[in-house]
């Protein structure tokens, strides 16, 4: 078996001088196995090795004696052994997720806390041959596209390690039989209650029987050729996210023309979106991507809510997609006085904000800049202040006759509905004379007659 997982960690490049490998051990013959392989293979490989096992605490007895055989053999050879309970029914309560959820986020969690206080550099998990066939065929009889039958990547994020993808459960058995090794046996793995134990103890034996004796070969064999496809597609997604997206503040805007691509790739950058949003895809499904698609068909300003408090808006047929906030910041009592020939720091804004009066306009250039306004100061008679909008705030623009409504000026502009609300206002006599980063006053712009000047600048 040594020779199998020597020839996998090459095949995929798994492994460098020096790295310090971590393994994931539950206990069970496949971590023990692998953990035990790796550390006969540690001086060929010039790596150092660790082991982390977390206790789940659903199991009683047995999980503490898992515990105990894990720290037990890793004694015996001088392994670097970490541990840590959590209470993994606790977790998925009060998440609102499930057990299997709630125990991989407590694993990587774990995981990630040994990385950087210990200075690991792979994990090492132990799925196998059997496990990507149980996968895959799980993943096709829910219908999932390329992306699923892929099945389980032997190296992810160029962390996560599986050096015994491509050996298969009855070679690890007889490695632990040769080896002597006295792994901890799972009950519930024989057990008929969960679809997997379902697909491993009673479709796949049928199917070898009546169909195809070598199906999990078979099932291996696809995810490969699939895989192949699929890095391609991906890596040409990777491209068209950069293109067209970006990252702003607490979204992920998707300009419209991303969805001129083929369907395929745009429902790919979809999910790279939600990815960057969310930290992962658990719940978002095939379903969710559509309804996307069929957002932006609609017209600007329908929402969109998908699991775990995830909203996508359109707006003017660019899609917005972020974390929904249900406690929405209350802008109304916003309204700071500001004095000429002062520089203030407003936390509000965690911006500077100054006021420079300029008495011989002849002396200066004016700057082209959204963040930086000058003003007639004669015709400022009252207070200065900025604040955000309320309802009935018109606004005489630079250039219009007339005012409008402030609400019509911010659909103009195609400000997002839900920004409109904290889109600065510098006031006069609390007369609207600057749309922070958009327009100016007619009323307070400088002419041939001005003398004296207000420059307003906003800034980090």
């Amino acid at each position: 078996m040594q020779n199998i997982v020597l020839s996998t960690i090459n095949t995929y490049s798994m492994i460098k001088n020096n790295d310090k490998i971590l393994v994931a051990l539950s206990g069970g013959p496949d971590s023990m196995a692998l953990l035990h392989v790796l550390d006969s293979l540690k001086d060929k490989l010039n790596v150092k090795i660790g082991a982390a096992h977390l206790n789940h605490l659903l199991r009683g007895e047995d999980a503490k004696n898992d515990e105990k055989i894990c720290e037990n053999f890793c004694n015996e050879r001088n392994i670097e052994f970490h541990a840590i309970r959590v209470d993994i029914d606790e977790m998925a309560k009060s998440k609102g997720i499930s057990h299997e959820m709630a125990g991989r986020e407590a694993r990587y969690n774990f995981f990630q806390e040994l990385m950087n206080k210990c200075g690991y550099t792979k994990v090492a998990i132990a799925h196998n041959l059997n496990d990507q066939a149980e996968t895959v065929l799980m993943r096709m009889m829910r219908g999932s596209g390329i992306e699923g039958l892929v099945g389980i990547k032997p190296v992810r994020d160029e962390i996560f390690i599986r050096p015994l993808i491509e050996t298969s459960r009855k070679e690890i058995e007889k490695y632990c039989e040769d080896s002597n090794l006295k792994p901890a046996i799972d009950k519930t793995n024989f057990e008929n209650i969960y679809a997997r134990n379902k697909v491993r103890l009673e479709l796949i034996p049928y199917i070898e029987e009546h169909f195809n004796k070598d199906i999990i070969k078979t099932l291996n064999r696809m995810s490969r050729v699939i895989n192949e496809d699929n890095d391609f597609v991906e890596d040409f997604s990777k491209k068209i996210f950069k293109k067209y997206c970006y990252k702003k503040q607490d979204r992920v805007i998707i300009y419209k023309d991303a969805f001129s691509e083929h369907k395929s790739i745009v429902s790919r950058v979809l999910r790279m979106a939600i990815m960057q949003v969310k930290g992962n895809l658990y719940n978002i499904e095939s379903g969710h991507i559509n309804d996307i698609i069929k957002l932006y068909n609609h017209n600007t300003g329908k929402t969109l809510m998908l699991p775990e408090g995830i909203r996508v808006d359109n707006v003017y047929k660019d899609i917005h997609i972020y974390v929904c906030n249900t406690k929405q910041k209350d802008n109304t009592n916003f309204n700071l006085k500001l004095n000429i020939d002062e520089k203030i720091y407003c936390d509000e804004l965690s911006k500077y904000i100054t006021l420079k009066s300029i008495y011989n306009k002849k002396d200066f250039k004016m700057e082209n800049n959204n963040m930086i306004k000058y003003f007639d100061l004669d015709k400022i008679k009252g207070d200065i202040s900025i604040r955000y909008r309320k309802n009935g705030d018109k606004f005489s623009m630079l250039g219009m006759k007339g005012s409008k409504k402030i609400k019509d000026i911010f659909i103009d502009f195609k400000i997002p509905r839900e920004e409109r609300d904290f889109i600065p206002l510098i006031c006069f006599d609390n007369e609207i004379s600057w749309i922070v980063g958009f327009r100016v006053s007619e009323k307070f712009k400088i002419d041939r007659n001005t003398k004296n000047i207000l420059r307003i600048s906003i800034e980090r």
